[in-house]
């Protein structure tokens, strides 16, 4: 998530390392969305969805890898695990910044289904073990 500092252009962003610690990282370029707009051209185009697939419409994409191209645009490559589609592509850091809260929330979602699973199936196994132990299935000698 972006957030502007000051109007000198500085932002920070909150980033989450594989460890789970959270830094911040500010950056002194403009974003480029905040870029100042021309006069006169094409139509804006409307915001990419990089989590959604261009070959299957599906909203399973997901970042292979990805390296900081510019101060202000990554190059990140896409993988589809439905169609098998992929791609490299260079995107702004608009795009990538919403792509990333849309991971987030799959992370949450991902990590609430993992919890769920886990208490289910410690409480499946203490059942399992307390019936052996009624039924006299576990002896002494099985520690």
């Amino acid at each position: 998530m972006s957030q502007p500092t000051n109007s000198n252009g500085q932002y920070v962003r909150r980033v989450t390392l594989p460890s789970g610690r959270q830094i911040e990282v500010v950056y002194f370029e403009p974003l480029a969305a905040e870029a100042p707009a021309p006069a006169a051209g094409p139509a804006p185009q409307p915001p990419v969805d990089l989590s959604v697939c261009p070959e299957c419409d599906r909203d399973l994409v997901y970042p292979v890898d990805w390296e900081e191209a510019s101060p202000t645009h990554w190059e990140v490559e896409l993988r589809c695990p439905n169609c098998e589609w992929n791609e490299i592509g260079t995107y702004d850091q608009a795009t990538v910044d919403r792509f990333d809260e849309h991971l987030d929330v799959g992370t949450d979602a991902l990590v609430k289904d993992l919890r769920r699973l886990v208490q289910a199936n410690m409480e499946a196994e203490a059942d399992r073990f307390g019936a052996a132990l009624e039924a006299g299935a576990i002896l002494p000698e099985d520690f």
